[in-house]
């Protein structure tokens, strides 16, 4: 999708996006005039949570710890307690348990891709203004940018022990590697799973495999010149990396689990060692589930659809991750302990049936509702209250944000830039009905293909005599996105051009970053 349809001559008209504001970031700016009207009501709200703040780093001597969980192809509606688990051979009791102890999103959002999501939980930035627009494949020299500024690093200058583990897939280069990017120690992938099944691919001839095609690393690297003997990397900041030793470290079918269960032994001894720190830590966690391995601990588990590979490896994860929960119990730190566990995008069907699933129309790649709309789940015991499923929005950027705000780092964000995330804490502490987001874009690599404000969401098409170009959804009355047309929506149209207009204003004003790649030279930048 275009957005041919929208013409230029109203973004002149609605310069309201370069007003300044009081807010120590520069906020999109529909976020902006939302915030301007609410400034007394939220003002008010935010003395009341710094004082319920200040109370528990009282009670704990250091503000507390944040543990971001993100998974990869998990989606809206594959989780127990969405309706999937156990009812589609998926069984996920621990996440159930952690959602009814703390706050269920049903409306929480990432970005269409991997590559993307994790641009923006790490930077709380849309990929677009980074000027990293691609999903990362072995070999290709494209990367976040030193010049962005990672939720690592914002804690890092607050004092924040930083650690990460899992899938990085922001690049390959020194320059781009976690241990240069704010994290202290990284024990991290470089790609997604696909090239784990490459030379097995290769070598194995009963069609077992889908890269039929790939001609053997020995081939491929005197072709392309691009090495694949090293799938990972241990890091530490100053001190560089090293190769991830043995089958955790080698791209194969068995790597992934073999990572997955090496990462769970190294954060739950992570938490025991820093529990009783001077100071907070942060984890990011960038699990491998549901990638297109399975789990040879969990295949022939009980309600486990043996047939569905990704089945088994949830299965696992949902296992490692009540064993997370269960460690920062045990080590009496949980009500100092923010856990967000939630989807890097939709399902992805090209290995079907293994595959994740979403009960909504669309899927990885996709600015539809079934591509963005994730799963996801915050705890945090004493200061969530748990049993709660709120219905407002959340986007994945907000975790950006939120971090600086708990952390003690807002005002550190840089404000020579646009910042997508919205402090969501107030969403968190005080729950339903005090989300700080009513508008959000989607886009697809360079692309704006969709964008919402409240319930309703507008598909930006190709216009045609004279007529918008714009499907009307109202995707709280229809999330499976089924009934979307021009007519309907008619009397949002220039409410619509405004708050577009305000947001391509804004650009012009804070420009993306140039791309690492030219535009007319990659195959994926609408990823």
């Amino acid at each position: 999708m275009g957005n041919k349809g929208i013409s230029s001559a109203f973004l002149a008209g609605f310069l309201l996006a370069s007003a300044s504001t009081a807010l120590a970031i520069e906020p999109d700016a529909p976020h902006a005039n939302f915030a301007a009207k609410q400034a007394e009501l939220w003002s008010a709200e935010d003395a009341d949570i710094d004082q319920r703040l200040a109370a528990l780093e009282e009670r704990f001597g250091k503000k507390p710890n944040i543990i971001y969980i993100l998974t990869d192809d998990v989606g809206w509606g594959e989780i127990g307690w969405q309706g999937g688990g156990k009812h589609r051979g998926t069984p996920t009791p621990e996440l159930d348990a952690m959602a009814s102890e703390g706050m269920k999103f049903w409306s929480a959002y990432a970005e269409p891709s991997c590559t993307p999501t994790r641009i923006a939980i790490n930077t709380g930035r849309h990929p677009v203004r980074t000027g990293l627009l691609s999903v990362l494949w072995p070999g290709m020299e494209d990367g976040l940018s030193p010049e962005e500024v990672t939720t690592a690093e914002l804690l890092s200058e607050q004092g924040y022990n930083t650690a990460m583990w899992g899938k990085w897939h922001l690049g390959d280069l020194h320059e781009h590697a976690p241990e240069n990017q704010g994290f202290d120690y990284a024990y991290y992938g470089l790609f997604n799973g696909a090239p784990d099944y490459w030379q097995a691919s290769f070598e194995d001839k009963s069609g077992t495999f889908p890269f039929a095609d790939f001609p053997g690393y020995d081939a491929y690297k005197e072709g392309t010149g691009i090495d694949l003997s090293i799938g990972g990397y241990v890091g530490r900041k100053g001190e560089g990396r090293q190769p991830i030793e043995g089958v955790a470290g080698d791209l194969s079918p068995e790597r992934q689990e073999a990572f997955e269960n090496a990462s769970i032994g190294q954060i739950t001894q992570y938490v025991q060692d820093h529990a009783d720190d001077d100071n907070p830590f942060f984890i990011y966690w960038a699990s491998y589930a549901n990638q297109i391995a399975p789990s040879q601990e969990f295949l022939n588990a009980p309600g486990v659809d043996k047939n569905n590979r990704q089945a088994s490896f949830m299965a696992m994860h949902n296992k490692h991750v009540g064993q997370l929960l269960e460690t920062l119990k045990s080590e009496g730190i949980a009500e100092n302990t923010l856990v967000v566990w939630i989807s890097d995008n939709g399902p992805m069907y090209a290995f079907w049936p293994t595959s994740g699933y979403t009960l909504l129309r669309g899927a990885k790649g996709d600015v539809l509702e079934g591509g963005v709309r994730v799963p996801a789940t915050a705890w945090w015991p004493g200061m969530i209250e748990p049993g709660q499923d709120p219905t407002d929005v959340l986007h994945v950027t907000d975790l950006f944000t939120t971090a600086a705000r708990l952390g003690g780092a807002y005002d550190n964000i840089p404000n020579d830039r646009i910042t997508d995330g919205v402090d969501q804490t107030a969403l968190f502490l005080n729950g339903e009905g005090h989300g700080r987001r009513q508008f959000m874009a989607h886009y697809s690599g360079p692309v704006l293909g969709a964008f919402r404000y409240d319930d309703h969401k507008i598909h930006i098409t190709e216009g045609h005599g004279g007529l918008p170009g714009m499907d009307f959804y109202n995707v709280r009355r229809d999330p499976g996105e089924k009934y979307g047309a021009l007519y309907p929506g008619l009397w949002v149209v220039q409410p619509m051009q405004q708050l577009l207009g305000s947001h391509m204003a804004k650009i012009k004003q804070f420009p993306h970053r140039t791309l690492v790649t030219p535009a007319d030279a990659t195959l994926t930048a609408h990823d």
